[in-house]
């Protein structure tokens, strides 16, 4: 049986956290915990001091959190000055994306928000010329095997993830943000060409606020790995707060959203940002992003597989029906992210190759389909 999830509730009213048990306290801290927005509660409950008395004993949990993410954000920026020595005598723009580029920007996000990896976006005509001056600077990819490296360089829209000797930070090298084989298009030169350049640090540049958005709705949307879709949704609240302050802001997010092709993430953004976290979106823009929405039918079914797979990952949240939906939405993002004809075989390859221990013998009229797909 579903628990009530307290931490969506505490993140739209921090104040309700006034009347909370010990239990309640306790269950807050585990869910978010779990979602990886701790800290992101701690910021929240700070801005609400007068109506909110916390525990002793969760403030140090909560202070400890936004701790962890300050030493974070130090060794962020000392990893993109390193980047950017690495790469400064190729004269390419480096675009940081996603955590790093909230830290950069000094977004109000970056203050309570953990992650794990540094996103960056260059140019695929300098791919080649990025990855071997980052070798030369201690960067090794992740994943050796033949297969792997053939299956990123061919269809996706990254390097396979680089992790450095000696730091152990990873890496990962973009050139776009969805997968040459996806059904949707963004192109990649556009987001460049609207990037806004870091005042502090030449060639740094971040996405746009509007691209910005639309790169984690698109991110978030797309991807099967929800673990920390919570933790996302409430990324693009802070932000759709912090930007959205004017009209001219989401006059100019909706147009990009036509531009780049990606009305559908947008749609959906907008609609989970407002039913989960309760984030008024203004009329005249949920009205364009509706046209963008997908039929009646599918909808409902995308409103449950969502309003179900955007629960903190904790078991106090989590039932049978939340457990069939992420599933489902693992499967679909990769129906959207290649085409049945080298989806299946990805599929079958991946299941008859051990984890970890590289490739295993595969029988030989599965190779055949592997080899076909490949060349088409």
């Amino acid at each position: 049986m579903k628990e009530r999830c307290l931490l969506t509730d505490t993140l739209f009213d921090p104040a309700a956290a006034g009347h909370y048990s010990a239990a309640e306290w306790d269950l807050l801290l585990r869910q978010a915990r779990a979602a990886n927005l701790l800290a992101q509660l701690g910021v929240r409950l700070a801005q609400h001091p007068a109506q909110t008395e916390i525990p002793h004993s969760v403030a140090q949990h909560l202070r400890s959190a936004r701790l962890i993410v300050k030493r974070q954000n130090r060794a962020i920026r000392w990893e993109v000055s390193l980047l950017q020595q690495a790469l400064y005598d190729l004269a390419v723009p480096i675009v940081v994306l996603k955590g790093a580029a909230y830290v950069l920007a000094g977004l109000p996000n970056s203050d309570g928000r953990l992650f794990h990896d540094i996103d960056i976006l260059v140019p695929r005509s300098a791919l080649k010329e990025v990855e071997a001056r980052l070798r030369r600077w201690g960067w090794r990819s992740t994943h050796n095997n033949a297969y792997d490296q053939r299956y990123y360089r061919r269809w996706m829209h990254e390097l396979p993830p680089l992790q450095h000797i000696q730091r152990q930070t990873v890496l990962d090298v973009h050139h776009s943000i969805l997968p040459l084989t996806a059904r949707l298009h963004p192109d990649p030169g556009k987001l460049i060409a609207n990037a806004v350049a870091d005042p502090a640090n030449e060639d740094i540049y971040w996405l746009a606020p509007e691209d910005m958005l639309l790169h984690s709705m698109t991110h978030l949307f797309h991807d099967g790995e929800l673990e920390n879709g919570l933790r996302d949704l409430v990324d693009m609240e802070i932000l759709l707060n912090h930007f959205g302050t004017g009209k001219a802001f989401w006059a100019r997010l909706t147009e990009r959203a036509e531009l780049l092709e990606l009305g559908r993430p947008l749609y959906y953004g907008l609609r989970y940002v407002e039913r989960v976290l309760q984030r008024a979106i203004p009329a005249e823009t949920a009205e364009t992003a509706s046209a963008w929405g997908p039929g009646w039918l599918l909808g409902r079914l995308m409103d449950f597989l969502f309003l179900e797979a955007l629960q903190p990952a904790h078991t106090s949240c989590n039932t049978l029906s939340t457990s069939i939906a992420r599933w489902m939405l693992y499967v679909r993002s990769h129906y959207l992210r290649m085409p049945l004809r080298l989806l299946i075989p990805h599929l079958v390859h991946k299941a008859v190759v051990k984890e970890g221990n590289g490739e295993i013998e595969i029988p030989k009229g599965l190779r055949k389909i592997i080899a076909d797909a490949d060349k088409g």
